[in-house]
């Protein structure tokens, strides 16, 4: 593992000292994991240009370890995440927004991971004002359990709603922590972001001296498994960056499974992209399904998944999933719903099977991170970005532009009510 040349250097121990946020620091006093703020990753990408990282998606703690193993066999500074509606109160995950840090910690201490690893709670939906209300007490929970890095995702309400929650939200989250905003809710084709929204809301938080280091868009993918060969647009994306540019706020791609490593490799040599979140292939891959180059489950005639002879679960454990799903009405993107069922039989497998499937999982993270997103050896530029600060706290990016006078709620409203956007048809787009 090129990741090997940081173990016990002097740079790391360094940054152990001083990377590691107060949350993280109380709950392992003792641990030699880098669990590190979010914002110090997206520095990383950043200082290196025209790279992105994975946010892996911990739907299970071999997908964490195969993640895990991946960027520290690329020597790349790394995001483990969760969305809520996988790993919030009611998950159907067993790794979830009050675990992932003690399980990221213990996998990093297990196998000697070096590499800089930010926690990072995904789609922290906002949908009305019971859930700001629940939030109030439900995010400093998180941050509690060892959560580096957060997105408050009110994108599923009107523009001036999602805004006004992201600024009633923001004392909740520490000013050290990664923090990622997102417009337009992601829906594939339908209900696409525009400039004209992506500015009203990093314009009115910038304004309440709120200065995320993401943007989440609808630029065109989905999440789960993308039946369309459309994916992302890399036009509309570029268009949005640029127009956010002295705002210094970096894009965050939702929903990379449905497009081809070519189509990944541009977003991030010509977007300001530098987080590219991956859930359901790392799944899939891991349950040892075949899947193509866009990371998606090859379906058979019949529509059903393709398991691999000899890879992944053992082929008992995978019937007995099939049985389950069929049972109870569970198809296709929505097999995702296995996971939190069968955790403990996956775990309870033998050593070689849960290895293979972790190790399926580095194979194919490694590939991203090293030959498509440009990742690999961001560790050490991420470990210097810390010494540099001497902090486990970079600070903004960027400072007050606009005027605090002309964003106040009465004027927040008026604004949006000036804007003509098409959020796209009602449905479940969670993750």
């Amino acid at each position: 593992m090129s990741g090997q040349s940081v173990v016990n250097s002097k740079d790391f121990d360094n940054a152990l000292k001083v990377g590691r946020p107060p949350n993280v620091v109380k709950l392992f006093p003792n641990s030699r994991a880098l669990i590190v703020s979010g914002k110090f990753i997206d520095r990383a990408m950043i200082i290196k240009g025209n790279a992105m990282t994975i946010a892996a998606n911990a739907r299970s703690r071999l997908v964490l370890q195969g993640a895990l193993q991946a960027a520290q066999r690329a020597n790349a500074a790394v995001i483990i995440e969760i969305a809520k509606s996988e790993g919030g109160a009611s998950a159907y995950c067993a790794v979830n927004y009050w675990n992932m840090a003690m399980i990221v910690d213990a996998v990093c201490n297990q196998l000697d991971i070096t590499v800089p690893v930010a926690i990072h709670a995904d789609h922290y939906g906002i949908k009305n004002d019971e859930d700001v209300q629940k939030a109030r007490t439900e995010i400093p929970s998180m941050f509690d359990a060892g959560i580096t890095s957060i997105a408050i995702d009110a994108s599923h309400q009107p523009d001036d709603l999602n805004l006004l929650a992201n600024i009633a939200l923001n004392p909740m989250v520490p000013e050290w922590a990664g923090l990622e905003t997102e417009v337009g809710e992601i829906k594939g084709k339908a209900g696409l972001s525009t400039v004209k929204e992506a500015l009203f809301l990093i314009q009115g938080l910038n304004a309440h001296n709120i200065f995320p280091d993401w943007i989440a868009l609808n630029n065109g993918t989905t999440h789960g498994i993308e039946a369309s060969s459309q994916g992302i647009q890399i036009d509309l994306t570029t268009e949005i960056h640029n127009a956010l540019e002295k705002y210094k706020v970096s894009g965050a791609q939702h929903g990379t499974s449905g497009n081809s490593s070519e189509r990944l490799k541009k977003i991030a040599s010509v977007t300001r992209t530098t987080k590219a979140n991956v859930a359901t292939a790392l799944q899939m891959i891991a349950w040892g399904l075949e899947v193509n180059d866009y990371g998606n489950a090859i379906l058979d005639d019949n529509g059903n998944f393709t398991k691999v002879k000899g890879d992944g679960l053992t082929a008992e454990l995978w019937s007995e999933m099939v049985s389950y799903a069929d049972s109870n009405g569970i198809k296709g993107g929505n097999y995702k719903k296995l996971n939190i069922v069968f955790e403990n039989k996956i775990l309870g497998q033998p050593a070689e099977i849960r290895s293979r499937m972790a190790g399926r999982v580095e194979d194919f993270v490694y590939n991203l991170l090293a030959n498509v997103f440009n990742a690999a050896d961001t560790a050490p530029i991420c470990m210097d970005a810390i010494l540099k600060a001497g902090s486990f706290n970079p600070g903004p990016r960027v400072n007050r532009i606009e005027s605090p006078e002309e964003w106040t709620e009465e004027k927040i409203k008026k604004r949006a009510s000036l804007i003509t956007s098409d959020k796209g048809p009602d449905s479940d787009f969670d993750d």
